[in-house]
Order: C-alpha cells, then sequence, then structure tokens
C-alpha cells in the first residue's frame, strides 16, 4: 500500500467521508438575522427606557436571551432531536438539570442564611 493511498483509507476511518448535516446559506443567514433581531430589541428596551420598571425590563432581556440560546442551537449548532442518535439533546437536557439544581440551590442556600442569620435586636439593650 502506498502513502497516499494509506492516508485516504485513514481519512474515511476518521469521518470525513460521513454525511454530516451542515446548514445552507439561507439557514445561516436566517439564523444571523433572528440574532440580530433579538438582540437589537432588548438593547432598543434598555436605551430608550421605554419601560420603567427595571424588574419587567430584565425579565424580558432574559426571555429574549433564552430565545436566542435557541436560535443559536438550532441555526449555528445544528441540534435537533435526531443529530447524533438523540446524545446531543441528552447532554443538553442534563446540563440544563444541573444548572437548574445548582443555581436553585444556592439562592435557596443564600436566602436562608440572609433570613437566619441577620441579627435584628436592639443594640440599645446590650448594655
Amino acid at each position: 500500500m502506498s502513502a497516499d493511498s494509506h492516508a485516504h483509507g485513514a481519512d474515511a476511518h476518521h469521518g470525513h467521508g460521513e454525511d454530516h448535516s451542515h446548514g445552507t446559506f439561507k439557514s445561516y443567514m436566517t439564523g444571523f438575522i433572528l440574532s440580530v433581531i433579538l438582540t437589537a430589541i432588548p438593547f432598543y428596551l434598555v436605551m430608550s427606557g421605554v419601560i420603567e420598571n427595571k424588574s419587567v425590563t430584565a425579565m424580558i432581556i432574559t426571555a429574549f436571551a433564552a430565545v436566542q440560546i435557541v436560535v443559536h442551537m438550532i441555526y449555528f449548532l445544528h441540534m435537533s432531536s435526531s443529530s447524533e442518535g438523540g446524545w446531543n439533546m441528552m447532554a443538553l437536557i442534563f446540563t440544563i438539570i444541573v444548572v437548574v439544581i445548582a443555581i436553585s440551590g444556592s439562592l435557596w442556600v443564600m436566602y436562608h442564611l440572609h433570613a437566619n442569620m441577620m441579627p435584628v435586636h436592639d443594640m440599645n439593650g446590650m448594655k
């Protein structure tokens, strides 16, 4: 076997010959336009001060961020329930579960530490 034919055979075994689903120009442009829109709207809301309540503005920005994450996963990362036999989706679900547990557990601990450790005593009566 020559070096060229051996290298070609090695390439076929490393996945270069497999058919991977890559996006088309149209799908990339759709993802790009959606990303720009999903960035421009929250930017406008913050910079113009259209919504007076900062909590409502923060929730709207968080919702736009979540939608943008989904757009990026679909249009740029090509994730779907069928990609790589569903293992990508399983890894994503596991990651989301771990992150939710870590964040909610941290918030729970911090809330209870704040509620139970802060003194509420009258300091004048301690003399």
